[in-house]
């Protein structure tokens, strides 16, 4: 043995013996979740003869809540459920793959949106806009789809407001994730920066930090955070706003964190497919109905339209307007509504509102993420 040779320190029995005792739990775990897998796979073959749906997002938040109302520690219930929900999702993947498009490239918000809805054993479609998610969702090359729908510093995402007024699809999901962009580029500086590449909300989200420490630089909108980042790894004369995980696959530096305007920057995404896909949830007690209406264009029709909720107890969480490109000067009102559509005080309002809309979509009722 060399003289300047250190000998590996001699392990502590007691801790050689936690060791072993972990190993063995998981050889038992190992176990237990393939004997999961294979009575998951004997319920893929039944709901298959019977030709019901695969993935049922209640029967997911059942099994995650009696999970955590039974954890007793010390694993945190919050992680307990993000575990049960990826053994799940591979599960599921076993009976049937579901197949979800999302707005890419790889690393964007919209992934990571679908990602905690579907588990990471989706499959997941890769989009260059909404557009393409809706259609891929539409035309059943996705079973389902995830798109952004409001900010809550930018308000709505018009395009895929304007997009649920045509399309077959329905929302029965939605998924709100805490956003925190992040500059990053080639270079690990701010310095020689010619252009700032990100989705336009992202840029929205983002115009006061940008006009205290970037003024000169362009703001450029490309189709999604991680295009940009994916550009920005091209160009050393770029700078992309984007999410941790885009930075690491695009081996770009984060020069500057979390410069979103507000702290608190959540997005509320939809989960969207065809109705014989997955018909609308049932109702949870927490629940949200969003519509499309246009009424006539005369006085008083828009307190008409809101009567009947007042009538029958229901309250309205949103309501945005949207041109109807008639040339008329008529719009679109996209509605939130309190309740889902089973509950008879809503049913009834909904009933009473129909009769007064010269238009009127349903274009989802599904659980409100807590």
């Amino acid at each position: 043995m060399a003289e300047d040779s250190v000998p590996a320190p001699i392990a502590d029995p007691a801790l050689l013996a936690l060791r072993e005792q972990i190993d063995a739990l998981d050889a038992q775990l190992l176990s237990l979740l393939n004997q999961r897998a294979h009575v998951a796979e004997q319920v893929g073959e039944i709901k298959r003869r019977e030709g019901t749906p695969f993935f049922r997002p209640d029967r997911v938040a059942q099994v995650i809540a009696k999970i955590k109302a039974a954890n007793q520690g010390p694993l945190k219930g919050e992680h307990v459920a993000a575990i049960w929900r990826e053994i799940m999702s591979a599960c599921l993947a076993l009976e049937s793959p579901q197949r979800v498009a999302v707005l890419g490239p790889v690393g964007t918000f919209c992934e990571q949106a679908a990602i905690e809805y579907f588990g990471g054993a989706a499959d997941l479609i890769y989009c260059n806009s909404f557009d393409e998610v809706f259609h891929a969702t539409a035309s059943g090359s996705a079973q389902y789809g995830v798109v952004g729908v409001e900010n809550m510093t930018e308000g709505v995402v018009t395009r895929s407001l304007d997009l649920f007024l045509h399309t077959p699809t329905h929302v029965v999901g939605e998924v709100s994730l805490l956003i925190r962009h992040n500059l990053m580029r080639k270079e690990n500086s701010l310095e020689g920066i010619e252009a700032v590449l990100a989705h336009p909300q992202a840029l929205a989200q983002c115009q006061n930090w940008l006009s205290k420490h970037l003024p000169q630089a362009e703001r450029r909108a490309v189709s999604s955070n991680a295009e940009g980042a994916r550009l920005a790894a091209a160009n050393p004369a770029y700078a992309a706003i984007a999410s941790e995980r885009a930075a690491t696959l695009f081996g770009l530096h984060i020069t500057a964190h979390a410069v979103q305007d507000e702290a608190y920057n959540r997005t509320r995404f939809a989960v969207i497919t065809l109705p014989q896909t997955m018909a609308t949830p049932p109702a949870t007690g927490r629940d949200c109905t969003s519509l499309i209406v246009s009424v006539p264009n005369r006085p008083g029709a828009m307190h008409d339209l809101l009567v009947p909720l007042k009538t029958h107890g229901v309250s309205m969480t949103r309501l945005e307007s949207r041109p109807a490109r008639t040339g008329q000067w008529e719009y679109y009102f996209y509605i939130d509504l309190d309740g889902h559509p089973s509950q008879p005080h809503v049913a009834a309002a909904l009933a009473e509102l129909r009769e007064l809309c010269a238009f009127y979509k349903v274009i989802g009722a599904y659980p409100i993420k807590a």
